[in-house]
């Protein structure tokens, strides 16, 4: 097990990779980040995700270096990490600079690439199926922070996934302040009722996810009916399955929300069966 990571085309061992106290990523969390994971040692789904790295970068006006810079380093630095499996975190901060919040005082941008082994979900949390909380944090509003920006600025998600840690849950779904679903604190959520996959459109204020979209094409691929439309508190209550889907979790049912039992309280055949699609995809597409 290795743990690397690159600042500016310098690669450190963890322990001795440092970053200005001045950088803003660090002042103000003026920055943008993707979290990639690797499948043979390859990373999975590289292109849309710094796709989505450019277009949160172009929102908050952070110049990044080159896409292909940007993969040169990260193949570069997993290959000094040589793990087996490896989970990494692309950053890219507005720089260093004075203490202001200016964001044309600094002048170079600071690219960190984090590299380290995989370490996959407990096995239960797929077999057994994880409970959500509805935490009192509601996400930002599209017209403050939009949450379509994959930003340094995670406070409403460490709130949320707080306050459900402290109340015994796993993780929670965080609400918009109309009152409408979101998404939870790193996953996107979907549904499923009378054999259509649900999930909340993109204006509901959640980031489009890799893995979201890719489920929802899997599903349309094999015969899952898929619907976008806004869901309430009501909508999960009443569903037959719920599930988280991201690059680290894949696929992973709900079994409760709050103290609502999902469907018959254990993952759902839905669920599962796109769990086994994506599995096999994500596996298959690394040796092409």
């Amino acid at each position: 097990m290795s743990f690397y990571i690159n600042i500016n085309g310098e690669i450190f061992p963890e322990q001795n990779a440092k970053i200005s106290v001045l950088d803003r990523g660090f002042l103000y969390g003026d920055s943008v980040f993707e979290v990639i994971r690797t499948y043979q040692g390859k990373p999975f789904a590289l292109e849309p995700h710094l796709q989505r790295l450019a277009q949160s970068a172009r929102r908050l006006a952070i110049a990044l270096p080159e896409q292909s810079q940007i993969e040169r380093e990260l193949h570069r630095t997993l290959g000094v990490a040589n793990n087996a499996e490896s989970y990494c975190r692309i950053i890219v901060t507005r720089g260093e600079g004075p203490i202001t919040l200016d964001p044309t005082t600094a002048t170079k941008v600071t690219t960190v690439i984090m590299v380290k082994d995989y370490v996959p979900f407990p096995e239960w949390m797929y077999t057994r199926g994880i409970r959500l909380a509805i935490p009192n944090v509601r996400r930002t509003s599209r017209k403050a922070l939009d949450p379509a920006i994959k930003s340094g600025n995670y406070l409403n998600s460490v709130i949320a996934f707080g306050e459900a840690k402290k109340r015994g849950f796993d993780d929670a779904v965080i609400l918009g302040s109309d009152g409408f679903v979101t998404e939870s604190t790193s996953s996107n959520v979907l549904v499923v009722k009378n054999g259509t996959l649900c999930t909340p459109p993109l204006d509901s204020g959640l980031l489009a996810g890799v893995t979201r979209r890719l489920v929802l094409r899997l599903a349309r691929d094999n015969d899952i009916p898929t619907e976008e439309k806004p869901l309430t508190v009501d909508d999960l209550n009443s569903a037959d399955e719920v599930m988280l889907t991201s690059t680290l979790r894949e696929v992973m049912p709900v079994v409760s929300v709050e103290q609502q039992t999902i469907g018959t309280g254990k993952p759902g055949p839905v669920t599962e069966r796109l769990a086994k699609i994506v599995h096999k995809f994500t596996r298959e597409s690394v040796r092409q």
